[in-house]
């Protein structure tokens, strides 16, 4: 974890290298969007990704982390999500201290998925 910490510089934040907007995410040729909102979050508003065939969809709240980490692929993009991204921060870090390098912190929260979901730009991406 303190490696992950030391990396955590000025020009790391400045150039927003921790994180990626939806646009990027679903334009990736194989990406994970890793969702870690909880169950009852899910329930009341899921987004499986069934449109974007290169985007696999993963839930795992942000509690059972730990012990799912073996379901996320380290050698795709993962964009994590949460609405106000303080569980996808936590995981984040959490994930760049266990060896992965691909991981990245969604923008945007529901109002940039939604945004991103919008006939025009959905089509660009299909």
């Amino acid at each position: 974890m303190e490696q992950v910490l030391k990396s955590m510089t000025l020009n790391f934040f400045g150039r927003g290298m921790h994180k990626i907007t939806p646009e990027k995410l679903f334009a990736s040729d194989v990406a994970v969007f890793l969702d870690v909102r909880s169950d009852e979050e899910i329930a009341s508003l899921p987004c499986p990704m069934g449109a974007h065939s290169n985007v696999e969809s993963i839930h795992i709240p942000i509690s059972g982390i730990p012990d799912r980490l073996t379901e996320i692929p380290q050698d795709k993009l993962v964009g994590i999500f949460c609405p106000a991204h303080v569980r996808a921060s936590i995981v984040y870090a959490y994930l760049r201290s266990k060896g992965y390098e691909q991981v990245r912190v969604l923008e945007g929260g529901y109002a940039a998925l939604t945004d991103a979901f919008k006939p025009g730009k959905l089509l660009a991406v299909l």
